[in-house]
C-alpha cells in the first residue's frame, strides 16, 4: 500500500497551471489584453464593445503536444559504499545514479469559441474554452514517486540475508493523468461613450480529473534468481504454514506433555513466520488506482477599455473561484482516494491589463501584464503556501496589415513562478517558469470571413529540487536523499475561422 503513498499529493489539479491560448490570435500574438477583437470575450471584453455592430463568431481549433521530463536520482548515505547506495542504478540508472522518466500528451483537436452580438451601447457576449488544468500526460514507466521506494528493496532484502552478487529490481509501473478546467463565459460590456467600456460577466468552470495508475510484478534478485517477491514471500508463507501444520499434528501425537509443549512451540514460531510472511508479500502485491474528481465554480469577471488617438488601453479582473473537487472512486487497493472525499482545489484570482499603439495605420505593437494571486488560492494540504510569491506573465507583440486580406503578427510571453525551494511541485503535476513564442496570419478569405493560422512553443526552464526524505517500504524505514530535475515542452498548432455578419 505505501508504494501508492505520494501519489496522494501529486494528484491533484495545480493552482498554476491557468490556460490563456483560448484563440488563435493570441498563439499568433501573446499580448491581447489592449486589442479589440472577437477574441477578446475572453482577454478584453470590455472593448469588445467597440466592435462593429452585428454578429460576431471566432471557432477555433487546436492541436497541442506536449512532454514532460523529469530526472530524478536517490542516494542513501547509511548504505554509501555498497552496490545500495544509488539504488536507481540496479533497474537502468545512469553512472550518476539518476533514472530519466517522461510523460507525453497529444491532443489532436482542442475546440473553442467565442461570440458577440454587438448593438450601439450593449454587447452580449459568450465563450467556451478550456480554462485551466495540466492536459493529460502519460507516463509509461512510471513516475520517480513510486519507483524510489520499490528501488529500496533490493538493499532490505540485503539486510534480511536475502543477497546476491548481482543485486536488482524490476517493476512494471504506469500513471496517466487527466486535468482539465472546462469555462463556458457570459457577460454584457456597455460603452459609455466613444472612448470607454465596461464589462461585466462569469465564467462556470467545470473540473475533470482522471487519475490510473498500476504498479505490478515487482521483483529483485535473490540468490541469484529475478523472482516476483509477492509470489516469493507466499511461497515462504505457504511453507511455514505447512511446517506449522506438521508441528501441530506432531503435538497432538504425543503423550508426555514436555514433547507436546515442545512440538507446540515449533507449530507457534512456524505459523508466526507464515504470519511474517503473509505480511510482506502484502506490500508487494499489485496496485490498482482508477479515480475520477468532478468540481464546479463560479467565476466573477470585470473589464474596462479605454480608446484616445492612437492608444487603446484594456484591462480585466477575475476573481478568485472556491472549488472543491469529489473523488469518484472505481478501484483504488491503495487506500488513498476513498470514494466521495472532498479537496480544496480554488482558481486563483487574476489581473490583467495591456495596452495597444498605432504606430502606422497597418502596423499596432502590444503589451500585456498577467498578475496570478496563486498564494491566496487554496489547495489541497495547503500546498499553496509552499509559494515563494504569486505568478506573473510578460507579453508583448506586433501586428502589420500587409494587405487589407493579409495580417501578420508574432509575439512572445515570460511566464514566472514563485516555486520556491520546490515543494510545491509534484512529479505528477508540475510547472517550471518559461519563455515562449509565436506567429501566424490572418487571411481574409471571404467578405465577411478570415482565417486564422498560428503556430507558439514554449522553452521550460530546468527546475532543480533536492531534498531530504524517509520512505518505509516493506516495514523499514529509510532516510534519503532525493534530487529532480523537471522540464516540459509544449508545442501549439491553431487554425481558426472568424466570422462576422
Amino acid at each position: 500500500m505505501l508504494l501508492f503513498a505520494t501519489l496522494a499529493s501529486t494528484a491533484q489539479a495545480g493552482g498554476l497551471l491557468t490556460n490563456t491560448n483560448q484563440n488563435i490570435s493570441f498563439n499568433r500574438n501573446f499580448a491581447r489584453e489592449g486589442t479589440i477583437g472577437i477574441d477578446g470575450v475572453y482577454s478584453n471584453p470590455a472593448g469588445v464593445a467597440f466592435m462593429p455592430k452585428g454578429f460576431h463568431l471566432s471557432l477555433n481549433v487546436q492541436n497541442v503536444y506536449q512532454t514532460r521530463d523529469i530526472t530524478s536520482g536517490i542516494t542513501v548515505p547509511s548504505l554509501q559504499g555498497t552496490p545500495f547506495y544509488q539504488p536507481f542504478k540496479l533497474n537502468g540508472g545512469d553512472e550518476n545514479g539518476e533514472k530519466f522518466f517522461r510523460g507525453k500528451a497529444s491532443v489532436p483537436v482542442l475546440p473553442s469559441f467565442q461570440a458577440a452580438l454587438v448593438y450601439d451601447k450593449w454587447t452580449f457576449q459568450a465563450g467556451f474554452a478550456l480554462a485551466g488544468g495540466g492536459g493529460k500526460s502519460t507516463f509509461n514507466n512510471g513516475l520517480p514517486s513510486f519507483e524510489r521506494q520499490i528501488a529500496l528493496v533490493p538493499a532490505l532484502l540485503y539486510k534480511q540475508g536475502l543477497t546476491t552478487q548481482t543485486p536488482s529490481y524490476g517493476v512494471n509501473s504506469n500513471i496517466k493523468g487527466q486535468q482539465y478546467d472546462y469555462g463556458f463565459q457570459l457577460g454584457i460590456s456597455y460603452k459609455i461613450n466613444d472612448h470607454f467600456a465596461v464589462y461585466g460577466g462569469a465564467r462556470f468552470n467545470y473540473i475533470y480529473n482522471h487519475y490510473e495508475g498500476n504498479i505490478t510484478n515487482i521483483t529483485a534478485n535473490i540468490g541469484g534468481d529475478n523472482v516476483n517477491l509477492h509470489d516469493y514471500f507466499d511461497t515462504q508463507a505457504q511453507t511455514y504454514e505447512r511446517m506449522a501444520f506438521y508441528y501441530h499434528m506432531r503435538s497432538s501425537e504425543m503423550q508426555d506433555e514436555a514433547s507436546k509443549a515442545k512440538f507446540d512451540a515449533a507449530s507457534q514460531q512456524a505459523q508466526e513466520g507464515a504470519n511474517r510472511m503473509n505480511q510482506t508479500k502484502e506490500l508487494f502485491a499489485d496496485k490498482h488506482l482508477d479515480c475520477v474528481q468532478h468540481g464546479w465554480g463560479i467565476t466573477a469577471i470585470i473589464g474596462a477599455d479605454y480608446k484616445t488617438g492612437r492608444w487603446n488601453f484594456g484591462a480585466r479582473y477575475e476573481f478568485p473561484t472556491k472549488f472543491n473537487i469529489e473523488n469518484d472512486t472505481k478501484v483504488d487497493n491503495t487506500g488513498l482516494y476513498a470514494d466521495g472525499v472532498n479537496t480544496h482545489n480554488d482558481l486563483p484570482a487574476i489581473l490583467a491589463f495591456g495596452a495597444q499603439y498605432e504606430i502606422l495605420k497597418n502596423l499596432r505593437a502590444m503589451v500585456s501584464y498577467h498578475y496570478y494571486f496563486d498564494k491566496d488560492a487554496r489547495m489541497d494540504h495547503d500546498k499553496q503556501k509552499a509559494l515563494s510569491s504569486n505568478s506573473q506573465e510578460y507579453l508583448a507583440g506586433m501586428e502589420w496589415d500587409v494587405t487589407k486580406h493579409l495580417t501578420v503578427s508574432a509575439g512572445g510571453q515570460r511566464t514566472k513562478y514563485g516555486l520556491g525551494n520546490g515543494d510545491y511541485l509534484s512529479d505528477m503535476s508540475y510547472v517550471t517558469s518559461s519563455y515562449s513564442v509565436g506567429f501566424g496570419a490572418k487571411l481574409k478569405i471571404a467578405k465577411n470571413m478570415s482565417l486564422n493560422v498560428a503556430y507558439f512553443w514554449t522553452d521550460y526552464e530546468h527546475f532543480h529540487k533536492s531534498y531530504d526524505q524517509t520512505i518505509t517500504a516493506a516495514g523499514h524505514s529509510v532516510d534519503v536523499h532525493n534530487t529532480d530535475v523537471f522540464t516540459r515542452s509544449n508545442k501549439v498548432l491553431g487554425v481558426g475561422l472568424d466570422i462576422d455578419l
